[in-house]
């Protein structure tokens, strides 16, 4: 049987460009002190750990806790591309969920290198040799980086399908800078307009500026789920739980379908969020706040109808008409988003998760949106998965 799960301690620290961070070991203990600290208990109480990265070796999340302390409990270390961080917190749920501990750390963190994604292992088969193929038949240009193949390919698709302008995608990130102006642990902080985002560095014309590209980041976020026992217990914040979670991987449709916008989840997406309404029995509409995996602009718009917050092929008018952003009909990334707040993939998950604990809490600062109840959270990785997550204000 399960039970619910409260979210009672969430930390990070300032996300940074490569070359300008801490080694790894010592921004992941950051944020773990700080998410021990927002809980207000010690190490000691913590039972189990997930922790997320893509590039390190194995055990590195060992090496990271071992900043913090030495308590012989299961570290599990995690690996899904960009949704890393956000299945290691699907884990620490579950183990909670579940009755098979009370008390679990999920932490993420990522030391990236300058420039585009890459592979590591190059004497053997990648993950993404069907996604390779696939979208060297559907898009082409070889000659452009791969992730912005995937991506910007799916915004293109979605262009050709219903005429949504370039400049839809500009007035995405324009609106990420707005909101990461005010908070202070965003990488960006400084606002562009929509022309600049238009006049920025082409990186596929006609299809995407460099701006509406998020960053190579480093950085480390973590959470605290436990048990109403636990928490009752110590005398913890149980004004935040998790009130439904689902992960999805891909299917056939993928592949199939022979649409770059399956190539980079939309079904995937979809399908969880369904999950999640279902679960909670609630909808799109019941949502205050979210935190999606803006990886892209043109990912953005496409996770608007995935998630139902505006119906297929309705994204441009929701952008245009303002529903993404304060005074709209749910507010998207208030954090900034992975534009501008920066993506270190295994912490993405945990920066989006502590956005939405802080909101739900009216801690936001300026950044909080007045009386949010329900917060939902999207964070996906190709390859693939993701991790859909329903917070709610108790």
């Amino acid at each position: 049987m399960s039970q619910d799960v409260y979210v009672v301690g969430v930390g990070m620290i300032p996300f940074t460009k490569p070359g300008a961070n801490q080694p790894y070991p010592q921004m992941a203990a950051h944020a773990t002190n700080a998410a021990l600290k927002d809980a207000g208990i010690g190490y000691e109480l913590i039972q189990q750990a997930y922790v997320g990265y893509v590039y390190g070796d194995s055990t590195a999340g060992q090496r990271a806790l071992y900043e913090v302390g030495m308590t012989g409990i299961p570290v599990v270390n995690v690996n899904n591309n960009c949704s890393t961080g956000s299945t290691a917190l699907f884990l620490a749920r579950q183990a909670v969920a579940s009755g098979a501990a009370d008390c679990v750390l999920a932490l993420g963190f990522e030391h990236m290198s300058p420039g585009a994604l890459g592979a590591v292992f190059n004497d053997r088969p990648s993950p993404f040799d069907n996604f390779e193929t696939i979208t060297d038949e559907l898009v082409g240009n070889e000659q452009v980086p791969l992730a912005l193949r995937y991506f910007g390919g799916a915004g293109l698709a979605h262009m050709q399908q219903y005429g949504t302008q370039m400049s839809t995608f500009a007035k995405i990130r324009a609106k990420a800078s707005r909101h990461a102006s005010n908070n202070p642990v965003a990488l960006f902080r400084t606002v562009v307009t929509e022309d600049e985002v238009m006049a920025a560095p082409v990186m596929w014309p006609g299809v995407m500026t460099r701006l509406m590209a998020c960053p190579p980041t480093c950085g480390a976020a973590a959470a605290i789920v436990c048990s109403p026992r636990f928490a009752e217990r110590h005398g913890l914040d149980r004004s935040v739980r998790i009130k439904a979670q689902a992960m999805t991987t891909d299917r056939a449709v993928t592949f199939e379908s022979r649409d770059m916008r399956e190539v980079v989840g939309f079904s995937m997406a979809q399908e969880a969020a369904q999950k999640v309404y279902d679960a909670a029995g609630v909808g799109p509409q019941d949502i205050d706040v979210v935190e999606l995996h803006d990886c892209f602009a043109h990912n953005e718009l496409l996770s608007y109808e995935a998630l139902g917050l505006c119906p297929v092929g309705g994204a441009e008018k929701f952008v245009v008409d303002g529903d993404n952003t304060y005074g709209g009909k749910v507010v998207t990334n208030p954090s900034g988003g992975l534009l501008s707040k920066g993506h270190p993939l295994g912490a993405t998950g945990l920066a989006q998760c502590t956005e939405l604990v802080q909101q739900l809490r009216g801690t936001a600062d300026k950044r909080q949106v007045e009386g949010a109840r329900m917060a939902l959270q999207h964070n996906l990785g190709l390859g693939g998965a993701c991790v859909v997550t329903l917070y709610e204000r108790v």
